[in-house]
């Protein structure tokens, strides 16, 4: 495949409201949905495309509830850069598959959830580990 870098370049535009930035990430969400299978092909994954669908729709449903105007536009913009470079085959599978394909929640803990995972006793001294300190900085989380 040709890779051709101007085919799926779009400007940058700020939304003028709800509505537009609505039908922008409707756009956006069906491009996606509808490459599940090229992708797939492209990148010789060894998951089907409803599974490359149901990661995309949960990336979507993750940012449903965001309603500052600014957030969803930087989040349009990173999500069409995103597919833009997936689709000229900008990635390589580990991209994919790390990025696209894998959830990168962890579960919410209160102050006192992580303080007690974290506590141990060492000389009769409590020591509490930051729980972000242990994340490596390659993992993209």
């Amino acid at each position: 495949m040709t890779t051709i870098p101007a085919r799926l370049a779009s400007l940058t535009r700020t939304s003028g409201g709800p509505a537009e930035s609505r039908k922008r990430a409707l756009k956006l969400y069906r491009d996606w949905y509808r490459s599940a299978p090229e992708i797939c092909g492209i990148y010789a994954l060894s998951v089907s495309p409803a599974y490359v669908r149901h990661s995309i729709r949960q990336r979507f449903e993750k940012n449903r509830n965001v309603t500052d105007q600014r957030a969803i536009d930087v989040l349009l913009l990173k999500s069409r850069q995103d597919y833009q470079e997936t689709m000229n085959c900008w990635k390589q599978i580990d991209h994919v598959m790390g990025i696209l394909l894998q959830t990168q929640e962890r579960p919410n803990k209160t102050f006192l959830e992580r303080f007690y995972e974290g506590l141990g006793v060492d000389d009769n001294v409590f020591i509490g580990k930051d729980e972000k300190a242990v994340i490596p900085a390659a993992s993209g989380i």
